[in-house]
């Protein structure tokens, strides 16, 4: 079972979520994620649990409750859809579209 927990600590390392989900059975992995720019934590990790069963049980008993000076928010993951492809990056505005004031002439008479 994938494990969403957001809400975590600035401080929050991926062997600390590790040993907060193992009171609940055996974990697979936990990580942290970070800034890829700042090393920074983004405040959300994930965890991966093989018994769904342990991983219901540690939903219920970590969601809401504090951890490291922060209350977590802890539910099953939702798969991760496809990103976009192409140079672009889909949705993220226009780069690459030249931008300024449009090129040419000038329609004005003068």
């Amino acid at each position: 079972m994938n494990i969403y927990v957001s809400n975590l600590s600035w401080g929050t390392s991926s062997e600390s979520l590790r040993d907060l989900f193992a009171q609940f059975g055996e974990v697979s992995s936990a990580h942290v994620i970070t800034d890829r720019e700042t090393g920074r934590s983004r405040g959300f990790g994930f965890v991966e649990m093989p018994d769904d069963e342990a991983g219901r049980q540690a939903i219920d008993g970590i969601n809401g409750h504090e951890f490291e000076g922060k209350v977590l928010t802890v539910n099953v993951a939702r798969p991760r859809t496809e990103r976009p492809s192409g140079s672009y990056g889909g949705n993220r505005g226009n780069r690459g579209s030249g931008g300024g004031f449009g090129g040419g002439y000038s329609r004005r008479r003068y």
